[in-house]
């Protein structure tokens, strides 16, 4: 009897356990990617049959931030809480704070929905493990912010804006900002743990984000509009399995890059339209001694049929790329004519970086005039770092295996200029049918390189 009696009491317990924990299986889509390298298939989630999870059911209100904020929130919790599911943005403007993501959940923005996102730099507290220029700190939060999550979602037809009042202010760089980015690259090379790496303060200024999936896995990012930003807009960093795809970008302020992948793998970026203040998709991977130490290279990035409008490069890999940059490949892009542009291709670095760049490869890209040129590749860029701070540690990036094929323009100050440092030259550079209507100086001004080819 004492045992029939604990069978059954196990059996209870279970059957109590199955109904208390709602167990959903998300479906995942497996994204093949065909690249001139290996390219794992990329894994994100697919949440069209996930159940809906509605803001305005949680108390959402078109004139009231702190009400949809704490929507938002009790939304997603109540998602993840479910074991995955589809926090819903119906049309309307909806003002919010930040937005902080759980584990397999889908923020779905319908047509019409505009989430206006607080301009006030208290909303984006307490801080939060962030990143400042490849520098791990606690910083103010990301406007949208994932940490250490996995099948994650932001799609849609609606639009993320950001008001940006404040942020127009803090674009100036006065010299207690100066101060405090110089007091954040010491601690970097020290090696002070991160969460004694405080920036949130009245002078540091460190403007957010608008998007961060950091240390994330199935990251999907699809159709949505985007529009102004603090700093960069969309900010993979370490993170694997990530698509962005369709989504639409227009931000034309300091540091306003368009995607950032950052120490991140395994990445599909298509069909997206950027017009940006800065770079339109900017490779990274951490600077100097915090990248040594997290020792994650960015690799198998695959970029293709994305239109740009504007920007300082199509696509750049650096300055911050001291974990490494390999199997980057971009095709079938284009840039509008009449944008403002740098080059198609611009790598650069110092010698405080150390890292590598190889097997970077563009193919299919139009282009009407560029300010600079076709290529680029820069050794010694430092910005206003040059004597704002010290060189600890002297490393060298070696630069190999640059490949463009089938490029046109139409008027350019040259096709490539490579100043590379003479104790690592860059080696094995091959620019194939490259076609320019008209080139304003020198076609080629390369120093230090091994194995250039230009064929047409």
């Amino acid at each position: 009897m004492k045992h029939q009696f604990y069978a059954i009491s196990v059996l209870l317990g279970l059957l109590w356990s199955s109904c208390s924990e709602k167990k959903v299986t998300l479906r995942m889509e497996e994204v093949q990617v065909a690249a001139p390298f290996e390219m794992p298939v990329i894994k994100v989630p697919d949440f069209s049959e996930a159940e809906r999870f509605l803001i305005t059911d949680f108390g959402a209100k078109q004139d009231d931030q702190e009400a949809t904020s704490k929507a938002i929130e009790h939304a997603i919790t109540a998602a993840f809480e479910h074991g995955g599911g589809k926090v819903v943005v119906p049309a309307g403007e909806w003002p919010t704070a930040k937005i902080h993501f759980k584990s397999n959940v889908n923020l779905h923005l319908e047509e019409g929905a505009v989430l206006l996102f607080s301009g006030d730099p208290q909303d984006y507290l307490p801080a939060v493990q962030t990143t400042w220029e490849g520098m791990e700190c606690f910083n103010y939060s990301p406007l949208i912010y994932a940490f250490e999550c996995e099948n994650v979602a932001i799609t849609g037809t609606g639009e993320l804006r950001a008001k940006m009042d404040t942020w127009k202010v803090w674009f100036a760089r006065p010299k207690p900002h100066m101060e405090s980015l110089k007091r954040l690259y010491n601690q970097a090379a020290k090696d002070v743990p991160v969460e004694e790496r405080q920036f949130v303060n009245d002078t540091s200024h460190f403007r957010p984000q608008f998007i961060q999936f950091n240390r994330c896995q199935n990251v999907l990012l699809e159709g949505v509009k985007i529009r102004n930003s603090p700093f960069w807009v969309i900010h993979p960093f370490m993170s694997k399995d990530v698509v962005i795809r369709k989504v639409n970008v227009y931000a034309h302020g300091h540091n306003n890059d368009g995607v950032d992948p950052e120490m991140s793998q395994n990445m599909l970026i298509e069909d997206c339209v950027f017009d940006q203040g800065d770079d339109a998709i900017a490779v990274k991977s951490g600077r100097n001694q915090d990248a040594w130490r997290l020792n994650m290279p960015t690799k198998n990035v695959v970029i293709r049929n994305c239109l740009v409008k504007n920007g300082h490069q199509l696509l750049a890999i650096g300055s911050e790329l001291s974990g490494g940059v390999e199997n980057v490949y971009m095709e079938n892009c284009e840039v509008e004519a009449g944008a403002k542009l740098n080059h198609l291709l611009f790598i650069k670095t110092n010698e405080r970086r150390g890292g590598y760049v190889s097997n970077i490869r563009m193919k299919n890209i139009k282009s009407g005039k560029i300010d600079k040129g076709i290529l680029g590749i820069e050794t010694d860029v430092l910005y206003q770092w040059r004597d704002l701070v010290p060189t600890y540690e002297r490393r060298l990036t070696p630069i190999k295996e640059v490949y463009m094929e089938n490029v046109e323009a139409t008027d350019v100050a040259f096709v490539s200029r490579i100043q590379a440092n003479v104790e690592e030259p860059v080696e094995n550079v091959q620019l194939r049918n490259i076609q320019v209507d008209s080139i304003r100086g020198e076609a080629l001004i390369n120093e230090n390189v091994k194995g250039f080819m230009l064929e047409n």
